[in-house]
């Protein structure tokens, strides 16, 4: 979808000929042995530029070439965070066959709640969590929706910018998955983010008094 809206947003900027597809330019269809040319009439075709002088356009046109790099690096991003979502779905693959014993043709027998009795047993005997010697479903479930628990408690306190109220509207919730992504990267995992990993807050959030300090950081 990304490459389609780069590619197409590239070729309406640069292989078009808008003078001819507004007849703002008249275009001469005569050909050698055809009937008087009909000048009124434009095709699609005819405003379509030519290979070689549309590669031409995007070569002399500096800010073209830099969208595309930007646009290639930022899909290069996407790419990469692809693979590692990968590697990480293989690591709970693996964590699922070897620690749970739950093969994977068989995992949709299992209900949730076997696989959590499974995980408290497995706490019991390998002490994967060092925080606490028993594990219960309460803490699961906490470690799971950690982000999301606390996306929805700072919507729920109107910490998060989401609602306006627009006029004649009134108190409307916008938050499309742009904005979605800058908070999570702002809050969750970016360099200057509350959490130093997935499940843990960094010690200087844990303190009341460095609250201003850490705002203004943000």
């Amino acid at each position: 979808q990304f490459l389609f809206v780069v590619t197409f947003t590239t070729f309406l900027l640069c292989c078009v000929e808008y003078d001819v597809l507004f007849a703002n330019r008249p275009l001469n269809h005569s050909h050698a042995g055809a009937a008087a040319p009909d000048r009124s009439k434009v095709t699609l075709p005819d405003a379509i530029l030519p290979a070689p002088q549309c590669a031409q356009r995007i070569r002399a046109s500096g800010w073209i070439i830099f969208l595309l790099v930007m646009a290639a690096a930022f899909w290069l991003y996407r790419l990469v965070k692809v693979l590692c979502s990968l590697l990480g779905y293989w690591e709970i693959r693996s964590f699922y066959i070897k620690a749970l014993n739950i093969p994977s043709e068989g995992l949709c027998n299992y209900s949730w709640q076997e696989v959590q009795a499974r995980l408290i047993a497995l706490q019991r005997r390998q002490q994967m969590c060092v925080h606490k010697r028993e594990l219960t479903e309460l803490d699961i479930y906490h470690r799971i929706l950690r982000f999301k628990n606390y996306t929805v408690a700072m919507v729920n306190k109107s910490l998060l910018p989401v609602r306006f109220r627009l006029p004649l509207l009134g108190p409307v919730v916008f938050l499309t998955q742009g904005l979605k992504y800058n908070l999570e990267l702002l809050l969750f995992w970016g360099p200057g983010s509350l959490f130093q990993n997935k499940w843990s807050l960094r010690p200087q959030c844990k303190r009341a008094g460095a609250r201003r300090e850490l705002a203004r950081g943000l």
